[in-house]
């Protein structure tokens, strides 16, 4: 999302030292507990090298907030993780790649620090590695308690092709009454999921409820970024079903309200044109012959919306005999649909026995115990992506791990 946005108004300051809760062992009796086999204890001198860090990447630079969240380390391990984090805060836009591998690496000096796991999961999803992601994401919210990035979370799930998982997330997450911004993530997530469904006239009823019951192009205002986001998705959903024309519609209109182009709709046109632009050597044949008339089967029958009767309108939107994004729909459709919004997805045991953050909870005691490696920064991307994400703007934390040249200040990142 593109990223959901909610929550931009916690308390950082006021966040437990959930690093303390590490097993380090000092200071406390020996209870007996039996050796367990795996990998040994690591020592300081042990810890993963990691990339090179640019000279740019001063940790003084990260926020209060994550810099009081280290202090609970080894004072040089401490140094070390808030350079990498300053670098993956620097490097996160134009080489998200290089700042996941950063962030991975303070991962590797310091998992057990709720705002290094938030840094992985933040980084791992501008990156496109949607596994790593959600499950640091979800590690960040179990240390935190922080649940800002459920837009996020669901929106993974599609990605990596569990569209049923992503609504129940969804669902979830609107029952706890999130705010406006969130709200607009989530119902992008949700109308995504149902459109990988096959379930298009739900995905065109989420968005059209978002967009106000019956929307009109007309209606957008500028610089609403959440509803020109919501009116981007319901375009090309018309464009989807076949009707190009209202597409097309929709897409000016966005257009029209979007001047800085923050959905990306104009340089998409852009994009088409200098496709479609003939060359100085292309010609277009003037003697092209059409047919005076166009047969159309006896059963459809073509009517001027504007010359229609109103009480006729009115009529058919009453009974919901037009879906508004293509006309196909059938009363028995329309019923179905109101009953997937009204039951959600109860009664799917498939669904409700999938519970990734009881195989996370697992791994992180084994982590604990040393049965299994701290996650390092060399680890491989195994997750193929399953369908294109929604990829909305993440949470309003942009000067979290911000580099120098985000706060006004000089910087240049390396381009290589």
């Amino acid at each position: 999302m593109d990223e959901p946005t909610g929550g931009s108004g916690r308390d950082r300051g006021a966040r437990p030292s959930w690093q303390d809760r590490s097993p380090s062992g000092g200071g406390r009796p020996d209870r007996g507990r039996p050796e367990r086999g795996g990998r040994p204890e690591r020592g300081a001198d042990e810890r993963p090298v990691g990339p090179p860090i640019p000279e740019w990447a001063d940790p003084k630079q990260l926020d209060g907030s994550v810099r009081r969240a280290l202090k609970g380390l080894e004072p040089r391990n401490a140094g070390v993780v808030g350079q990498h984090l300053a670098a993956a805060g620097g490097l996160l836009e134009e080489d998200p790649a290089a700042a996941l591998v950063h962030a991975q690496a303070a991962r590797g000096r310091a998992s057990r620090i709720a705002v290094v796991r938030e840094a992985v999961g933040v980084a791992a999803y501008h990156a496109g590695d949607y596994a790593e992601a959600a499950r640091e994401l979800r590690a960040y919210r179990r240390m935190s308690g922080d649940e800002s990035y459920r837009a996020v979370l669901a929106d993974c799930e599609r990605a990596l092709g569990r569209p049923d998982a992503a609504l129940k997330l969804v669902t979830e997450a609107l029952a706890a009454g999130p705010d406006e911004d969130e709200t607009v993530e989530l119902r992008l997530v949700e109308a995504g999921s149902r459109q990988d469904l096959g379930e298009l006239p739900a995905a065109a009823l989420v968005l059209e409820a978002a967009l106000g019951g019956r929307p009109d192009p007309a209606d957008l205002r500028t610089g609403d970024t959440g509803q020109l986001r919501l009116a981007t998705a319901y375009a090309d959903l018309l464009e989807t079903r076949g009707d190009v024309a209202l597409a097309q519609q929709w897409f000016e209109a966005i257009m029209d309200a979007d001047p800085d182009d923050e959905t990306g709709v104009a340089a998409r046109f852009d994009d088409v044109d200098d496709d479609t632009d003939l060359g100085d050597d292309d010609t277009v044949d003037d003697e092209v012959e059409l047919p005076d008339e166009v047969e159309l089967p006896d059963e459809v029958e073509l009517c001027d919306e504007a010359e229609r009767p109103e009480d006729e309108q009115e009529a058919e939107l009453a009974d919901g005999s037009d879906d508004a994004v293509g006309g196909d729909a059938t009363p028995e459709v329309a019923a179905a649909d109101d009953e997937l919004f009204a039951d959600g997805l109860a009664g799917d045991a498939d669904l409700a026995e999938y519970d990734p953050d009881e195989q996370d909870v697992e791994e992180e005691v084994a982590e604990l115990l040393g049965e299994i490696p701290v996650p390092g920064f060399s680890d491989p991307q195994t997750t193929d992506v399953a369908v294109q994400p929604t990829r909305g703007p993440l949470p309003d934390r942009s000067e979290m791990f911000a580099a120098p040249g985000e706060r006004g200040e000089e910087h240049e990142p390396p381009t290589t």
